[in-house]
Parts: structure tokens; C-alpha cells; sequence
């Protein structure tokens, strides 16, 4: 195929779609197409990458397949397609929402030169009627729209996609335009080569979205409090909120309609003409928010999305990017917040078991990625870009928390030596854990199996703890002194640059990471809700409650955070509540912990209010959905009969993790439950000592903290979170 066409290009878009000037390379992209050459197009969402094959299909003789991954995209695409044509025939989908007579009236439009584009399912595209049909009509070219679906290594792996080049071969030879707004150096390698398109034009746009405002908070046990305070803030605006479970999107969903907001689910749960009226129901506006899994929103355009809330940490920064990219399409306001707890990437890490171990290997180093996006203290867009491969120079984004909020900085220079030493010295053969364990002095069996206890540098950092480490590699790796071999995994290598310092060491400003884990020492400079210490309340008053909950703490002999935790200090330090009525509603505290531990609390707040004449804001006590009182008396009702855990999760359709979800909401309320029993007959008598020793004396009730400090090998995560159930209902409720 090449194209000759009578006019200039610009004038084919005005003609079509109204505009006067293109947009980055869609020129160059269109014209590659034209001339009949294979493309492959990296472009971040909202960069017009649609634009990429639908201005050439309908200047082009014979109709574009378009081989796209969702259904609610080519409706949605569709539809726009449409709208700019006279003629409904002009762009058609063929997939399985369609019937006979559908299928038929879309057969007959193709065959008859009417349609230009045919967007088609990579399913449908495998069925050999399809492809049969498909053989006997004059195909201008083949776009494969969401191309990093084709790679393992991408976020978004789809098996049917790998299949895609041998069918369209045997369709006929065609020019390939491949299509994604994400993919790192490996991903991109892996479409190519799948697609058997090493020779084509590559154009690859910068991923920055300079509109965009990154930042991670905090996610504390009641987080559904700090979205509804953030959306009541941002009235009449369009959001999107995404879960990684169906159940979570439903239960999110629920929450926020019985407190006033107009929102609704999202998931592949749903029936296809739900999904698309709620669809339908957002881009005009009828709802503001939608909470969705990941499957939302891969081709929603919706130029005016003016926040982006991650209730639960993505899988992948691909995904994240993907994600994230939602917001803001027009160029006008994007606000992307996350909410990060580690305890999230250990469940996300257990869903892996089972799965084939290079599987498992891919999914680890992405969920790692995540990690350090997450904790870094390091410009977020800084931090993204580079794992895109792109170097982004400005020192400071001014539009990401942690360029608004910068952390105190410490002189780098020999703790960046001593990571490039060690990674040297374990002949750059290893992960970042490991280098972390041989310059912290950690000894296990990797350890001891590789003779790196026997390193002259070993234990030269232990001076500093892991999280100090993981910062500097992070940083070593984003000033480019470092490079992680994907190929394999993660592995650690020196850069040019890097042997380089080592030559001539120079003075390197670094940052410590965040800690969102727990009560660390860091944890007051913590960027949280509203972007200030104590999670946006009243400063003086948290300090106070603070102070009084170490009191109290040392009068008991307890840690803090089995009276009241921090979250629960912020969220007083903002409502100010004045009786254990009012007390018993902060989240984290009921109605037990409001009646044992409240008197002297309740009494510090009132007075303080009262010196300051402080007006309080008592409309924030967010309604609860009705079914989950009966499902907590349900719970506490078998526990207290001796019914078995797995028994009652069974009963109500939970996971065992769900159901220790629930208890652990009913005792940090204050509700008092016995599962020694249950204990008992699954945790044997040493390990049940050793795990209630460390929480009496950690500052924190971090499980993620816990499994560290006891050992991942030695423990599960269920045996932990069921001893630290006891502890809290024995010793706090």
C-alpha cells in the first residue's frame, strides 16, 4: 500500500475531525502508514494516538482492522468515529456483544466498501469464519491498538495477543502499526519481536504529562474516610478511583452513595449493558465518580477527568502510568494520588503463589518497581520517567508531593561508593536485597552459600538500616550510576558513569525514603492528606494527643498503638470530638476502645477547644453500608460458639484474608473476640510466644514490619495477623 492523496494532510484533518495542526509525530506517524511502512508508536495517553490510524483509514482505500482489547473501547471509539462521518456504516466493531443479525448488517457494510475502520477483538479475530471473511476483503492495514498486551513483561498480559501475527499473515500481507502509551525498553523489545517488526519506524513520544500532580499518601485503616473527604473537596468534578478486586470496587461504591456522592462500580463482573450505561453515564456526567478494577478505562475518552485515586497500589507502574494517565486528557487539571501500605504488595505477592516461577520472577520485580516509586522521597516524575528510560533534568517537577514537600537531604557520596563497591565485589551478579543484606552485615543462607560474609566490605553499612540502603540504590539507579538488568530479573550492574565516580567521587546530594509503614521515626514528615504532618488536622492538638497516648501508653504498659493509632490521633486532631459518642465514631476507636481508653482524651480536646474558640466540623462522620453491622455480629457470634475461622468465612462467601480484614476492624474498634481456640489448633506454642513478644515491644503493628523482623521464611502472614488479633482484644480491648 502506498497512498497518494490530493491535498495536504492538515487539510484531511480539518476536513474530518476539525482540527488545524497536528499534534508531536502524528504527522510523521500518519505518513509512515501511507507509504505502507510498519510503525510502531509509543505515545503517553492523551498524546492522540487514536488519531495515529484513524485519519489514515479513512483517506486509505480498502477498510483498517483495528484490533483492540476491549469492548467498552470500540463502542466508545466507534461512536466519535461516527459522529464525524455522514454515514453510520463508516466504522463498525465486530465482537461477541453482538448477535447474528448484527454480525451480518457488519459484514454486508465491509463488503460493500462502505466501512473504513473495523475494530475487532483479538478473540473474534482467532474464530476461522473471521478470518476467512476477512481474507476476501481489501484490508489497507492493521492497527493493533494496546500493543504492550502482547508482553509478559507488561502490565496488562494478554495470551490471545501473542497469536496475533501468524493470523494476520495468513490474512494477507499488510502494512502493522502497533500502538501503547506504555512500554519500557523490555516491553517494546518484546512487541517487536512478536510482531516480527525489528524493522519498523519507531516513534516514541516523551512520557512526561506535565499537567499531571503525583503524590502517594499514607493509607491508613480507614481510608474510605480521607477519598470522601478529597472528593467532598472537589465538588461537581469527575474521578475515577481504582481497586484491584471486584468486591472493593462494590464495597467502595456502596460507601459512597449512602454519603451523598453520585458514583458507581466498574468490573468485568458486571453484565456488558451495565457496564456500558455506567459508561455512558460518565462521560455525560450523570454520576462524577467511578470506582473500577483495572480493566476501566483503557480507551475512555473522557478529556476532563480531574483526579485519579488509587485506593490500592497498582501491580505494575505501568499499569500506575496507564492508569493515571486518565486524568486530565485535555491538558487542564490532573490529580493523581495513590494510597500506599506495604501490607498491600505482601497480599499482592501471596497472589502469585501457584503461578509458573519465571511468572512469579516478572511479577516480583514489577511489584519492586512499585515499591520505590511508592517510598521514594525523589521527584515521583523524575522516578517514572527513568523507568521508562527517559532522563528527565529539571531538579525539581513543582507539580508532585515530593517536589512541593522536599525532604531534608544528607551528603551521599561514600554511601553511594560503598553500593557500588559491594555490587562490584559480588561481581554484579545479584539483586538489591541481597547487596543490602552484604553491606548491612545480614547473614542468611544466600549469605553464608556465596562466601559473602567473608567480604572485607561486609557489614561496612550497618550503621544504617534497610530502608536508608534502598533509598541509595534507588537513587544510584536514577542518576544513572547503576543499571538493573531486566533480562535477568533485577540484577545490579555498574554503569560507565558509575565506575566513573568511583574514579573520581564527587559530592552527591541524596534524600531518605518515606516511611508509610508505621510509627517510624520519619513518619511526622510524611506527605498524608492535605499535604502537612498529623494528615492536614490541627498540629498542636495532635502533638498533645500524641503525648497523652505515650502517657497512657507507659501508665498500662502497652504500646501506643494498641490504645489509639496515629491514624486515629490525625483524624481527632480534625473532627475534635468532644463526647464518647462523637470518640467512638474516629476511625480506628468504637465504642470499647471510646469507653476504656476516651475519658481523659475527650476531655484534653474539649478544653482545647474551648481556649481556642475552635468552630468544630462534625459533618464529616461518614455513614457506614447497612450489611456490615450484621455481618460483625454474625463474626463475633460464631467466634464466640468456637466455630472454626474457615467454617465462617465459607459461610459468608469471604477469603480467610477478608475474614481477618473484618476481626481486625471489630478489635481495633475496641470489640473484644477470643480466637484462641482457633489459635491453638494452628499455631504451635513457641511461635505464638515469640510473635505476642514483638508486638509488646514494637512501636508498630506493621504486619509487613513484623514478618521482617520475625522472619518470612519462619512465619505467615495469616499466623501473624491472627496473633496480633489476640494481642490487641487481649491486652487493648
Amino acid at each position: 500500500m502506498n497512498v497518494e492523496i490530493e491535498a495536504p494532510l492538515s487539510e484531511y484533518l480539518e476536513k474530518y475531525f476539525g482540527y488545524k495542526t497536528f499534534k508531536g509525530d502524528q504527522e510523521a506517524i500518519i505518513n509512515n502508514v501511507l507509504a505502507g511502512k510498519d510503525s510502531f508508536v509509543i505515545m503517553p495517553t492523551g498524546g492522540g494516538k487514536s488519531m495515529c490510524y484513524q485519519l489514515p483509514a479513512l483517506i486509505s482505500p480498502g477498510t483498517a482492522i483495528i484490533i483492540s482489547p476491549l469492548i467498552a473501547l470500540m463502542k466508545n471509539q466507534v461512536d466519535a468515529i461516527r459522529n464525524y462521518g455522514s454515514a453510520v456504516g463508516i466504522a463498525h466493531f465486530l465482537n461477541s456483544s453482538l448477535n447474528k443479525a448484527e454480525i451480518a448488517k457488519v459484514k454486508e457494510d465491509v463488503t460493500a466498501g462502505h466501512t473504513k475502520l473495523l475494530y475487532v477483538a483479538p478473540e473474534s479475530l482467532t474464530k476461522a469464519e473471521n478470518v476467512q471473511f476477512l481474507k476476501d476483503i481489501n484490508i489497507s492495514f492493521v492497527a493493533i491498538d494496546e500493543a504492550h498486551c502482547i508482553s509478559e513483561w507488561g502490565h496488562d498480559f494478554r495470551p490471545e495477543y501473542r497469536r496475533l501475527r501468524p493470523i494476520i499473515e495468513e490474512i494477507g500481507k499488510v502494512p502493522i502499526i502497533a500502538l501503547t502509551a506504555t512500554a519500557t525498553e523490555k516491553v517494546q523489545q518484546d512487541i517487536q519481536k512478536n510482531l516480527n517488526m525489528t524493522d519498523a519506524m519507531l516513534f516514541k513520544s516523551s512520557f512526561n504529562r506535565p499537567n499531571l500532580y503525583y503524590e502517594v499518601r499514607a493509607k491508613n485503616v480507614d481510608v474510605i474516610k480521607d477519598i470522601i473527604r478529597y472528593i467532598k473537596k472537589h465538588p461537581g468534578k469527575s474521578g475515577i478511583i481504582y481497586c484491584l478486586s471486584r468486591k472493593k470496587v462494590e464495597e467502595i461504591a456502596q460507601t459512597l452513595q449512602v454519603n451523598g456522592i453520585r458514583a458507581l462500580p466498574y468490573h468485568a463482573g458486571l453484565e456488558a449493558p451495565v457496564r456500558a450505561k455506567t459508561q455512558d453515564n460518565f462521560l455525560m456526567e450523570d454520576i462524577e465518580v467511578i470506582v473500577a478494577t483495572i480493566a476501566f478505562g483503557m480507551g475512555i475518552d473522557k478529556p476532563d477527568v480531574r483526579y485519579v485515586i488509587h485506593h490500592d497500589i497498582p501491580k505494575s507502574l505501568e499499569g500506575y502510568y496507564q492508569e493515571t494517565g486518565r486524568g486530565g486528557r485535555d491538558g487542564g487539571e490532573g490529580n493523581c494520588v495513590a494510597f500506599y501500605h506495604y501490607d498491600d504488595i505482601v497480599k499482592l505477592e501471596k497472589f502469585m503463589k501457584g503461578k509458573p516461577i519465571s511468572e512469579q520472577e516478572i511479577g516480583k520485580q514489577l511489584l519492586l518497581e512499585t515499591v520505590s516509586y511508592a517510598e521514594s522521597s525523589v521527584c515521583r516524575r523524575k522516578q517514572l520517567l527513568h523507568y521508562f528510560g527517559e532522563e528527565y533534568k529539571e531538579d525539581n517537577c513543582g507539580n508532585c508531593d515530593n517536589c512541593n514537600n522536599p525532604r531534608e537531604k544528607f551528603e551521599g557520596q561514600e554511601a553511594v561508593e560503598l553500593v557500588l563497591q559491594t555490587v562490584l565485589a559480588v561481581k554484579e551478579k545479584f539483586k538489591a536485597k541481597h547487596i543490602v543484606h552484604v553491606m548491612t552485615g545480614h547473614v542468611n543462607t544466600a549469605i553464608k552459600s556465596y562466601k559473602h560474609d567473608q567480604l572485607e566490605l561486609f557489614g561496612d553499612g550497618s550503621d544504617e538500616d534497610e530502608k536508608y540502603w534502598n533509598a541509595v540504590i534507588r537513587q544510584s539507579l536514577i542518576n544513572r550510576f547503576l543499571i538493573k538488568d531486566i533480562e535477568s530479573y533485577g540484577l545490579l550492574r555498574v554503569s560507565d558513569e558509575g565506575k566513573k565516580f568511583l574514579k573520581k567521587p564527587y559530592s552527591i546530594m541524596l534524600t531518605k525514603d518515606h516511611d508509610y509503614d508505621g510509627d517510624g521515626e520519619d513518619s511526622d514528615d510524611d506527605i498524608v492528606a492535605g499535604g502537612q504532618k498529623g494528615g492536614g488536622g490541627d498540629e498542636t492538638l495532635y502533638k498533645m494527643l500524641k503525648d497523652l497516648v505515650l502517657k497512657e501508653a507507659k501508665r498500662a504498659k502497652l504500646p501506643p498503638y494498641v490504645i489509639f493509632q496515629e491514624t486515629s490521633l490525625e483524624e481527632m486532631s480534625i473532627n475534635y470530638p468532644i463526647t464518647i459518642d462523637e470518640l467512638s465514631k474516629i476511625a480506628g476507636v468504637g465504642i470499647g476502645k471510646a469507653t476504656k481508653f476516651g475519658k481523659e482524651f475527650i476531655e484534653m480536646i474539649a478544653k482545647y477547644v474551648e481556649e481556642n474558640e475552635i468552630e468544630r466540623p462534625m459533618d464529616m462522620v461518614v455513614k457506614s453500608v447497612v450489611n456490615k453491622s450484621g455481618l460483625k455480629v454474625y463474626i463475633i457470634q460464631n467466634i464466640d460458639r468456637k466455630l472454626s475461622l474457615l467454617s465462617i468465612a465459607k459461610s459468608k462467601q469471604l477469603s480467610f484474608s477478608e475474614l481477618l480484614d473484618e476481626i481486625e476492624r471489630i478489635v481495633s474498634s475496641g470489640t473484644k473476640v477470643d480466637i484462641s481456640y482457633y489459635i491453638r489448633e494452628n499455631i504451635d506454642e513457641e511461635k505464638q510466644r515469640e510473635v505476642l513478644e514483638y508486638f509488646k515491644e514494637s512501636e508498630s503493628d506493621s504486619i509487613g514490619d513484623a514478618l521482617r523482623e520475625l522472619g518470612e521464611d519462619d512465619y505467615t502472614e495469616e499466623e501473624v495477623r491472627l496473633m496480633r488479633i489476640k494481642f490487641i482484644s487481649d491486652f487493648g480491648n
